[in-house]
């Protein structure tokens, strides 16, 4: 394990927020030139600020991985009392801190948050690569759930 220190960031971290997330589509999909991304991200960060929270990794105060929860809130009926659940994504650490325990201390620190608010459930759509890492979160397979999927026709290259 490593002197990793995790924490919720804060709206002064949208550069660290925006070097991670180039990072993880450098690894994945190698340069991609896109001169708006970071206003892009930007707005997507102030529209979301409400509604999610992201936690950093970081190492001698550099930014080393992070992850979000959103939040969802179910509509209120009567006779039930009010509930939320969360949506856990963009789990993501640079390769240089990979298997050092800092993947498994940001999931815990969402799940934390989560049972520490009373969440119904709390949801992922994992790559192959992280399944690991959220079964030993206690993750399972989902059978309440059903998904829909675009047409061919109607996603998007990116």
């Amino acid at each position: 394990m490593t002197d990793a220190v995790i924490r919720r960031a804060e709206h002064a971290d949208l550069a660290a927020i925006v070097h991670l997330r180039r990072e993880w589509t450098r690894e994945e999909h190698g340069d991609i030139a896109d001169p708006g991304f970071e206003a892009n991200l930007a707005g997507w960060f102030a529209r979301e600020w409400s509604r999610r929270i992201i936690w950093l990794a970081e190492v001698a105060a550099q930014p080393a991985g992070m992850m979000n929860l959103a939040i969802y809130e179910r509509m209120p009926r009567p006779g039930r009392a009010l509930s939320r659940w969360g949506y856990l994504g963009n789990v993501f650490v640079l390769a240089e801190y990979r298997n050092r325990g800092i993947g498994s201390r940001l999931v815990s620190a969402a799940l934390n948050y989560a049972d520490h608010n009373g969440f119904v459930r709390v949801v992922l759509s994992p790559t192959e690569r992280s399944i690991p890492l959220y079964e030993r979160a206690g993750f399972g397979p989902a059978d309440a759930l059903m998904l829909r999927t675009p047409p061919p026709w109607q996603v998007s290259s990116v």
